[in-house]
């Protein structure tokens, strides 16, 4: 059956290319700025939410840098960089701010439905490690975000935080960890469809999904035309829009790889597939109620960093342990096995050769993590769970992730862990690559997507006013006045006291 043509003549303001937490961040966002602005989400799965965002795809953490020993690292005079950490922290607070604002003003009836009140625990073994995170609480402790972090190396203490991991520890055996209350479990499945939910009902914006976007090309008359093909009838739409933006996770790169900007050219994209020891055992789910994590092991990359977690499903208390990685050249988990020759292009080779060769540590984890048997994870999680039974767990395929490959001078190329803004010099066209935090991080990294695309909308004293009420940390100094009070009334909107 051939394709039909159609050329459609909607002008759209702004066309938002995936049905994930990012499109429907961005906008919500615009919209809430500017409600006359016409915007389109386009998803070419049946679903919103179903890739990225959807809650067994991804870690699920609210990623606010309260546990994750990744965002401190130790410099070589020995002191701890927190940079990332408060930068981490900032950002998750402003997404808190959003949805609180979302529940204030009656547009989500009940956040307890996506975001939960769950510890988050950083938790280390062995002398040298044990150091470390006493640094790392030294240094964080002082900062008013981490003020109320705990500190122990005392295993009763342990033990009344997370039995299952201080269970049956000898006594020579060296543990440190820290504990902060504050920390959520979010599902980020929920919360997109209750982002889109809001844009359907509130906002009168369409969601299509079926529809699969194949091309952007640039438009005499607006800025670019949209190529989407209906993925049931087949047909093929071609549709205006002033901005377009790309968030369609692992699939970004590839779509943007067609679009006529110069800002495109050298990047590469590495697939990385996560897997999940999922616990089918009620009683120990019962005995674990948080997040626990750990260092990653000497060489390993930071998305391997090991973590106990509980996490609330379909209205279910879930225990997951992991990540582990595994190998599918596919960018999207309903991608094709062949997006990876795909995205090797003529501008990026030399960086996706001199990344590869540049991390081959990385690919020695990956080959290993890949040849794992049921066994060998087991071992892994008795690192945090002694007496682990291996009929208790099964394992589970996560998301796919993208990891971005840079163009870099000295070595070729380098692969970068985090997100990433690529755009037009003009903000019409906007994309989102790479991975974590991504989810936990989408509404300060979808501001700045706002304020690229739509500057005269966001620097406006309309759009100052509104953006204020909107995330009042956004393009604030922070103090801890500000901080705190920020803290509380939104602690208590959304149900987290």
């Amino acid at each position: 059956m051939t394709s039909e043509k159609i050329d459609v003549n909607t002008d759209y303001d702004l066309i938002c290319v995936g049905g994930g937490i990012m499109s429907a961040s961005l906008a919500l966002l615009t919209k809430l700025v500017q409600p006359k602005l016409n915007i389109l989400i386009l998803e070419r799965l049946d679903k919103v939410a179903l890739e990225s965002s959807a809650a067994w795809n991804n870690a699920g953490t609210g990623h606010s840098a309260l546990c994750e020993l990744n965002y401190t690292p130790e410099k070589e005079d020995g002191s701890i960089d927190i940079t990332k950490a408060l930068k981490i922290c900032k950002q998750f607070e402003i997404s808190k701010q959003f949805w609180s604002y979302l529940v204030k003003n009656n547009l989500i009836e009940d956040p307890g439905e996506f975001v939960q009140k769950m510890p988050h625990y950083s938790w280390v073994s062995g002398e040298e490690n044990a150091t470390y995170l006493e640094k790392r609480f030294q240094t964080l402790k002082d900062h008013f975000m981490f003020d109320k972090m705990e500190f122990t190396k005392d295993v009763s203490k342990m033990m009344e935080w997370f039995p299952l991991i201080a269970n049956d520890r000898s006594e020579d055996e060296i543990l440190a960890a820290t504990k902060m209350e504050r920390g959520t479990g979010v599902n980020y499945g929920n919360l997109t469809r209750k982002l889109f939910e809001i844009l359907e009902t509130e906002y009168n914006t369409e969601v299509q999904c079926n529809h699969e976007v194949l091309d952007i090309d640039p438009d005499d008359e607006v800025e670019w035309s949209v190529k989407v093909k209906n993925t049931v009838t087949k047909e093929i739409q071609h549709l205006d829009a002033k901005h377009v933006f790309i968030g369609a996770g692992g699939g970004s790169l590839l779509l943007l790889q067609k679009v006529e900007i110069d800002e495109k050219d050298g990047y590469g994209g590495f697939p990385v597939s996560g897997e999940w020891l999922v616990c089918k055992n009620e009683t120990l789910i019962q005995q674990h109620l948080g997040k626990v994590y750990s260092k990653a092991g000497v060489g390993d990359p930071p998305m391997s960093t090991p973590h106990l977690d509980t996490r609330y499903i379909n209205g279910k208390r879930e225990l997951l342990f992991g990540p582990f990685a595994g190998f599918s050249p596919k960018f999207l988990k309903e991608g094709s096995h062949l997006d990876l020759v795909k995205s090797i292009k003529f501008d990026n080779i030399s960086a996706m050769f001199g990344a590869f060769w540049h991390n081959l540590p990385l690919t020695k984890y990956l080959v290993e993590q890949v040849l794992m048997s049921h066994e060998d994870r087991m071992d892994s999680l008795r690192k945090f769970v002694k007496n682990a039974k291996n009929e208790d767990w099964e394992l589970m395929v996560a998301g796919q992730r993208v990891q971005i490959i840079k163009k870099d001078e000295f070595e070729g190329g380098k692969l970068q862990f985090g997100t990433e803004v690529v755009h037009s010099k003009d903000g019409s066209i906007t994309a989102l690559l790479g991975a974590s935090p991504g989810a936990s991080t989408a509404v300060q990294i979808m501001l700045e997507v706002l304020e690229i695309a739509f500057p005269e909308e966001v620097h406006s004293d309309h759009g100052k006013k509104i953006l204020a009420k909107l995330v009042p940390f956004w393009k604030q100094e922070l103090t801890k006045e500000l901080f705190d009070e920020q803290l509380a009334e939104v602690t208590k909107i959304l149900g987290l006291e």
